[in-house]
């Protein structure tokens, strides 16, 4: 997927929708190469890459650094970045000039978080010629209002009040919404309701499409275990191991041998 088309396409066929989240350079060049349909630059680089709790810490200069060194590994998959906490609270002119940056690096698309407070912004962004994603359920920048990473809409009022959000951000004009931490009956529902496509992380199977952390699925935090989460490559262990074979190698004076050395 090279577009913003491709997410309305996918869903009108009837395909789902693969995404994973990338931070780095080595990685984009790998995910370019795979079947995967676009990447997200997650605000969750925050606690990936820079060791946070929350994806609170991350700044647009973290995110547009990030976007940047993805972007030039990425040349086939379109390309969505987060805007971080509270960026878009900050007045309008700093909303654009948040935004300018992050496009500037790469991005093609930008994430923004919750309905309430900022469906007035997205529909400027949209006006304005941004592509914009909407995400809700569990939205990881309001992890301190929510008591933690939990699930979401359990109630028939909080299950009422998060389907009438899905449905005020379409109309806002997001092109795509994320939907996490929701019970699969309630993403059932506001993927029917919708005509743009949905995007679930732990919201179940009725979704458009799905999207993981990159580092989660590989395996490489072996204490992240969410019920959501499958792991696809044993990461922590693999790389592990590899490590501990080249030690023993060169405590061994095994490595380099003469096919590694230069006569």
């Amino acid at each position: 997927m090279k577009n913003i088309n491709g997410f309305k396409k996918l869903k009108s066929e009837g395909k789902n929708i693969s995404m994973v989240t990338c931070y780095d350079y080595w990685s984009a060049q790998i995910i370019d190469e795979s079947d995967i349909d676009a990447v997200l630059v997650g605000d969750s680089a925050a606690m990936v890459m820079h060791g946070f709790d929350t994806t609170i810490n991350a700044t647009v200069d973290m995110m547009a650094t990030h976007t940047s060194a993805v972007k030039r590994g990425l040349k086939n998959k379109f390309l969505i970045s987060d805007l971080p906490f509270l960026a878009h609270k900050k007045g309008r002119e700093k909303l654009i000039d948040s935004v300018d940056a992050i496009f500037k690096a790469g991005a093609e698309a930008i994430k923004i978080e919750g309905a309430n407070g900022v469906l007035d912004d997205i529909n400027y962004l949209v006006s304005s010629g941004i592509p914009v994603m909407g995400h809700i359920g569990l939205t990881p920048q309001s992890v301190h209002k929510f008591g933690g990473f939990t699930l979401q809409g359990e109630s028939q009022s909080d299950a009422e009040k998060i389907i009438d959000e899905a449905k005020r951000l379409e109309d806002s004009g997001i092109f795509a919404l994320v939907l996490e931490m929701l019970p699969s009956e309630i993403s059932k529902t506001i993927t029917e309701s919708l005509t743009i496509p949905t995007i679930g992380i732990g919201a179940g199977k009725y979704t458009s499409g799905q999207i993981l952390v990159l580092h989660d699925m590989l395996g490489l935090n072996k204490n992240f275990n969410p019920k959501f989460l499958k792991k696809y490559f044993t990461g922590y262990s693999s790389i592990k191991s590899a490590l501990n074979n080249y030690n023993e190698e060169v405590k061994a004076n095994v490595f380099p041998s003469e096919k590694e050395s230069y006569n």
